[in-house]
């Protein structure tokens, strides 16, 4: 063991190696010995022979804390779950160890369970609030909690330690746009509001501070600018329909959506935008006939509805699709959510009234609605299969019978515009398109907030990271 420990000083890990392999076949039942040859292995580099040595010494002796810190940081620096047990059977020999601390908190971070990784930040002391990836780290976990005073906190404590990161400046002011301190994200943001040329993304946020501080004339400069820094970034003309209505100013709204148009003409988004500012004028033809445009786009994703965690629909293979949800409802045929799921796959394939295909998700429809009456994402595909076979009726009904689960559902208010529509009775188009462009408009604004969010997330460091 000298011998082998000298070589470990001089970093001479073969001739440690050489040493000590022949020593653990003599005596395998020498804990040291077995440390030894994994840290031996660490300096050649060879992970999975270090961590086999260092499980072997713990089948020897289970507190082993040598073997535990070394097999632990193995298992850790390869983002494994089975570093947790092993750092916490160090804490349980070591209570307040910081690295084992800092070392949970980032595992626990990383698989999404952010008050197990808060507790970890708060005991792992300086080691993590010195450095600003595991502040980033645990800065975003207090966002996800709601915490949001105290990430705001940490994430200017991130920006002390690296005032020059960009990332980090603008994880800042989005954060407390977020905690509603739009005075400090416009502080934070004016360094980097200097830049030339301008980022987009960068006056996006500064727009949504301005406003957010009662300087609208400020905020349509800024998202002005944005624009034309980025003119086919949609999310700029939205943000700028979304001030106008706020600031009831339709027709400058349109006015921009229309610039967007002509540089997109198949944004579905825009056409959104642009018959929710038509609704507030009470232009209802062009209101209709711009979010009619919109579903015609984009019917799986802008008023139609959408199977929502299949995979292969989402990447727009609905044959692939098809397969999978019928594979599962072999094994589940009265599952509403799977039948669901088979009818608007089929109806997303554009099958004609009258075919096979057509009568087949009909049925499926109609199964998922029995079975789960309060299914309204199903009642919303068989209320499209009716309008396309003629049956208005039956369409307003299911339309009705959807809203009374869920009166935000904005697929059945589009359907049940489109059942009138074919009817007599349209006197009731008008509110319903007022009641759609609300919804729009409200399903717009918490968008903005999902993408502050997604701001912090995306720019938040791996959750392997280091402590």
């Amino acid at each position: 063991m000298r011998a082998a420990s000298e070589a470990l000083r001089s970093s001479k890990f073969a001739e440690a190696l050489q040493i000590l392999q022949p020593a653990v076949q003599q005596s395998p039942g020498n804990k040291q010995l077995w440390m030894l040859q994994g840290l031996a292995y660490l300096g050649e580099k060879k992970k999975r022979e270090a961590l086999a040595s260092f499980r072997s010494a713990l089948k020897i002796s289970p507190d082993y804390l040598p073997a535990l810190e070394g097999a632990a940081q193995i298992e850790f620096d390869a983002g494994s779950k089975a570093a947790v047990p092993l750092l916490e059977h160090v804490l349980r020999l070591k209570p307040d160890d910081p690295t084992s601390h800092a070392m949970l908190a980032v595992l626990a971070s990383k698989q999404g369970d952010c008050a197990t990784a808060i507790q970890h930040f708060e005991k792992s002391g300086a080691l993590t609030s010195s450095q600003p990836t595991a502040l980033q780290q645990e800065g975003f976990c207090l966002l996800k909690l709601k915490q949001l005073d105290r990430a705001v906190a940490v994430f200017e404590h991130a920006l002390e330690l690296n005032s020059g990161d960009t990332r980090s400046r603008s994880q800042l002011a989005a954060v407390q746009l977020m905690a509603d301190k739009p005075k400090g994200a416009v502080r934070t943001l004016a360094p980097l509001l200097q830049a030339n040329p301008p980022d987009a993304k960068v006056l996006r946020l500064a727009a949504s501070a301005y406003e957010a501080s009662g300087d609208t004339p400020e905020a349509v400069r800024t998202l002005r600018k944005a624009i034309v820094t980025d003119p086919r970034n949609t999310d700029l003309y939205l943000d700028f329909a979304n001030l106008s209505m706020d600031h009831q100013s339709f027709p400058v709204g349109i006015e921009m959506i229309n610039s967007g148009l002509k540089l997109q003409p198949e944004s579905a988004p825009l056409y959104l935008a642009r018959g929710i500012l038509y609704v507030q004028l009470a232009r209802y033809d062009e209101a209709e006939a711009d979010f009619d445009k919109a579903n015609a786009l984009d019917p799986a994703g802008s008023l139609g509805s959408v199977a929502q965690g299949l995979e292969a629909v989402q990447i727009n293979d609905p044959d692939r699709a098809l397969v999978t949800v019928r594979a599962k409802l072999a094994k589940k045929p009265n599952d509403p959510y799977l039948l669901y799921l088979q009818a608007d796959v089929l109806a997303q394939k554009g099958t004609e009234p009258g075919s096979p295909e057509f009568q087949a998700a009909l049925r499926s429809a109609k199964r998922a609605v029995t079975l789960q009456p309060s299914l309204t994402a199903a009642r919303d595909v068989l209320a499209k299969l009716y309008l396309q076979a003629g049956q208005t009726q039956l369409a307003i009904e299911q339309c009705r019978k959807a809203l009374e689960t869920d009166p935000k559902d904005q697929t059945a208010v589009y359907h049940l515009i489109q059942g009138l529509r074919k009817t007599e009775t349209k006197s009731e188009i008008p509110g319903l398109l007022k009641r759609l462009a609300e919804l729009r408009a409200e399903s717009s604004r918490q968008e903005i907030e999902r993408n502050r969010y997604k701001l912090v997330q995306d720019n938040a460091p791996g959750p392997s990271a280091q402590p």
